[in-house]
């Protein structure tokens, strides 16, 4: 995981493996390992090498890709690691209009009750909003 940034008692990081992706699911019980192979899978398959590059380097600038290319996939996390948030998140330097972003808690609930000020304090840092009714897709 990589961090992103401070939120409070809490901490904002960034989901970088499958295996990440799969300890959250299993935590926050939902489906964002499903999501996280997807988008990776999606942006693996869309890379170009370089035209002239040798066979044997072709795949340098594939993980740059993928980091450019597929969602970004965050976890709120307190000083001993629990997940309390997990959020699915337009590619690095795009804004919202690029997808809908994501925003569950545990089970897929509403995280906005009980941790909107630790969203609010990712969109600062983002620089674009993180509004419930454009993040949460399962209002009831």
């Amino acid at each position: 995981m990589q961090y992103v940034c401070d939120a409070g008692e809490l901490t904002w990081f960034r989901l970088e493996t499958a295996g990440e992706a799969a300890r959250e699911s299993q935590e926050m019980d939902h489906a964002v390992e499903k999501y996280f192979r997807r988008a990776h899978e999606q942006a693996t398959r869309e890379y170009v090498a370089p035209a002239g590059v040798p066979a044997m380097e072709q795949n340098i600038g594939l993980k740059a890709h993928i980091e450019r290319t597929m969602p970004i996939f965050l976890t709120l996390r307190d000083k001993d690691g629990a997940p309390f948030v997990t959020a699915m998140l337009p590619p690095n330097g795009r804004g919202p209009d690029a997808m809908s972003p994501v925003v569950v808690g545990h089970g897929n609930t509403d995280p906005y009750a009980d941790y909107e000020v630790a969203i609010k304090m990712l969109s600062r840092h983002l620089g674009y909003e993180l509004d419930r009714r454009e993040c949460y897709p399962y209002r009831r």
